[in-house]
């Protein structure tokens, strides 16, 4: 399958400012902080202007709104609208609606992919405002104790203690301490945390497609505890057109949970992330399956209605499909089937 047109998708998608819009539908056209960090992950491995301007956008972000962050970082928020939001017009300003904006993980991954593209080579810091404001970042981490904090999660649902928003924090924090000030206290605290809650994903869900994250792109999880993340997805959630979250997701929900089209090829990275190449040739053709001819892969197919919503393309799912279906294109089918 050529994936060529993924990218031109997801310049489609890019906005002037650097930024991407989470879908061209009018009720996605928006910016999330987290969308970003997946949506330019094709492009981490070497220097590239698509990442660097991304991550460059959200920096100005987290300037324009530095006043919150500095008083965060001495005085734990306790409204949702005092949280550093996790959503944004595509001109980068907050959105004054309510919201689920206690999302630790899309701070977590923030953090996980400045470090991780300065790693690579990206030139995502640009002067030493960028630094302190990352410094700034990981103080409001430690401020709300995100080791012991609810926060309303990737899917911006119910205040809970979500092992993939302390996953992703663990993952940040490990990756900027290169770079700035992190305590390694502030690391234990929530691995000692996961040890804790794994494999579950929280007191309600005893597994969760957010969980594929600790995997990849997070890898904070040891071999035999990733093996048991996949399996519970697999086996729990997987369907025909993706994965649904969590069983009882009431989005989209016609009859039965939506299917999310990100987690095939989500969980065939995953497979590939604990070297078992034999299990991800097989979301192959399952990935093949949700995309479509002009590869704008859609965030969902409709529970119970076996159709996708209108939010076609999500940036999401085109990048996670592209990054599977490149790297698989790559490993030599045959031997390893044999």
């Amino acid at each position: 399958m050529k994936t060529e047109k993924a990218l031109e998708v997801l310049d489609r998608m890019r906005l002037p400012n650097g930024a991407y819009t989470a879908s061209l539908s009018e009720d996605y056209r928006f910016v999330w902080i987290r969308d970003i960090v997946y949506t330019v992950l094709p492009f981490i491995q070497s220097p590239s202007e698509h990442y660097e301007k991304a991550y460059h956008a959200l920096f100005d972000l987290f300037k324009a709104y530095e006043w919150k962050i500095d008083i965060h970082r001495f005085q734990p928020p306790i409204y949702l609208f005092e949280y550093i939001h996790s959503r944004y017009s595509t001109d980068l300003k907050e959105m004054h609606v309510e919201w689920g904006h206690a999302q630790n993980d899309a701070i977590g991954a923030f953090l996980w992919g400045v470090g991780e593209g300065y790693r690579s080579g990206q030139r995502v810091i640009r002067d030493e405002k960028d630094l302190e404001i990352v410094q700034k970042l990981v103080d409001y981490l430690e401020c709300l104790q995100y080791w012991q904090a609810k926060d309303n999660g990737m899917w911006e649902e119910n205040m809970e203690l979500h092992a993939s928003s302390i996953g992703a924090c663990v993952a940040g924090l490990h990756a900027v301490k290169i770079l700035v000030n992190v305590k390694e206290e502030l690391i234990r605290k929530g691995e000692e945390t996961l040890r804790f809650l794994l494999p579950r994903e929280s007191e309600t869900k005893d597994t969760d497609l957010a969980l594929l994250s600790l995997i990849y792109p997070y890898r904070v999880v040891d071999r035999k505890t990733a093996l048991k993340i996949i399996g519970n997805v697999s086996n729990k959630l997987e369907r025909k057109h993706g994965v649904i979250r969590y069983e009882h997701d009431q989005y989209y929900n016609q009859g039965s949970e939506a299917e999310w089209c990100f987690g095939l090829p989500w969980l065939g990275l995953c497979y590939l992330e604990v070297g078992q190449v034999n299990q991800a040739i097989h979301y192959i053709e399952k990935t093949a399956n949700i995309i479509p001819e002009n590869w704008e892969v859609p965030e969902l197919y409709i529970g119970g209605a076996n159709v996708p919503n209108g939010n076609t393309p999500l940036a999401w799912s085109v990048s996670l499909a592209y990054i599977f279906m490149e790297r698989m294109g790559k490993v030599n089918t045959k031997k390893a089937i044999t």
